[in-house]
């Protein structure tokens, strides 16, 4: 298993508050990746009027839940597996799927690594290059896959580095791994701030491969990583019925089901966020495209990744005089193939992101 070293995650403010003696009700976290806009106002009305719901048990198949939820992604309902988050899911989906060997695209996530490590599995690294701007090289990648692959873990867009693969390239690796009888999960958790998420999102694929599931959740885009709510589609019925047996029943509570049923229709919130983080990311990869200190890679995702030019300058550096302002970035250092030299933060309010870009661009 491949080593990550000790850092800090977006969600461990108390740790930060503990250590630089900082209010964590007074740090803006540019690391944990959460819509800036918070909750809407129509899902924090609902919840308020619905708090007796907790009083009930919810749905034990979440049939309305998971018809809002196809709605959404434009699937069938049955071809929707609700979780206590997309954790929960991609656990349930490893362990039954238990690999032998799996290949990760990375640098990415940790928790799939961990996952395949404690169901006795082995992991193969492939690393997106820098000299490709961290995208996919496909020709290259797909001499890799071979009969020893049982699974493969695609983060899409992916996660620190924020590049993509569209929905064509997704179809020709969803063809070669059919040949070597090679599972594909693809985790879509920030699909939905892509300004061309229509060419990215692999949902339609799974009307006709049976060899792909796809997670999503609602932390990230809904700002609402506190209701443990997270969903797969597959058109695998038998993966379905596989994870749905193993799952214990009730692992989403009725507030969050309740919140799930309002949030995916709530088109006036996810044009605001659309709308915002779209502008943000265009400004600020220009604002920094044009410093000579940093080079940044195309954004699709909520966050970029920037590589720091100067030899005098690590990310640990660029961390610590960011969070002594009350601004938590993230130091990419623990990432496997990246080092010293890469920062990733999401996109805020323009007022917070203009703080950032003035204390990334001093020259101190």
């Amino acid at each position: 298993m491949l080593k990550h070293k000790d850092h800090f995650h977006g969600s461990d403010l108390e740790q930060i508050e503990q250590y630089y003696g900082i209010k964590k009700e007074d740090i803006v976290s540019f690391s944990a990746n959460v819509n800036p806009l918070g909750i809407s106002p129509n899902l924090r009305k609902t919840l308020v009027e619905h708090l007796d719901a907790i009083t009930s048990y919810p749905d034990r198949d979440y049939t309305s839940l998971r018809r809002c939820i196809a709605d959404y992604v434009h699937s069938d309902y049955e071809n929707i597996i609700v979780g206590n988050g997309s954790t929960e899911l991609i656990s349930l989906f490893i362990q039954i799927e238990h690999p032998k060997k799996a290949m990760i695209l990375g640098p990415t996530y940790s928790e799939y690594e961990r996952e395949i490590f404690l169901g006795g599995g082995t992991t193969h690294y492939y690393p997106l290059k820098e000299k490709d701007n961290f995208c996919l090289n496909l020709e290259d990648f797909t001499k890799h896959l071979n009969e020893s692959v049982e699974l493969l873990v695609i983060c899409n867009p992916n996660n620190p580095t924020s590049s993509s693969i569209t929905r064509e390239k997704m179809r020709q690796i969803l063809d070669i791994c059919k040949q070597y009888d090679i599972f594909v999960m693809v985790d879509e958790t920030y699909v939905e701030f892509a300004e061309n998420m229509d060419e990215i999102t692999s949902v339609p694929l799974t009307h006709y491969y049976n060899n792909i599931i796809i997670l999503r959740g609602t932390a990230k885009f809904f700002a609402a990583p506190g209701l443990r709510l997270g969903y797969a589609v597959t058109g695998n019925r038998d993966q379905v019925k596989a994870i749905n047996t193993r799952k214990n029943p009730w692992t989403i509570n009725s507030l969050a089901v309740i919140a799930g049923e309002l949030m995916f229709s709530d088109e006036s919130y996810i044009k605001q966020t659309k709308d915002l983080i779209s502008a943000e990311r265009a400004r600020i990869f220009k604002k920094l495209s044009e410093s000579s200190d940093f080079k940044v890679y195309p954004a699709s995702a909520n966050f970029l990744l920037a590589k720091i030019l100067r030899d005098d300058i690590s990310s640990q550096d660029l961390f610590e005089r960011a969070i002594k302002k009350g601004m938590m970035i993230r130091d990419c250092s623990t990432f496997p193939f990246l080092d010293q030299k890469y920062i990733r933060f999401c996109f805020m309010m323009p007022e917070d992101n203009d703080r950032l870009l003035d204390c990334l661009l001093c020259e101190k």
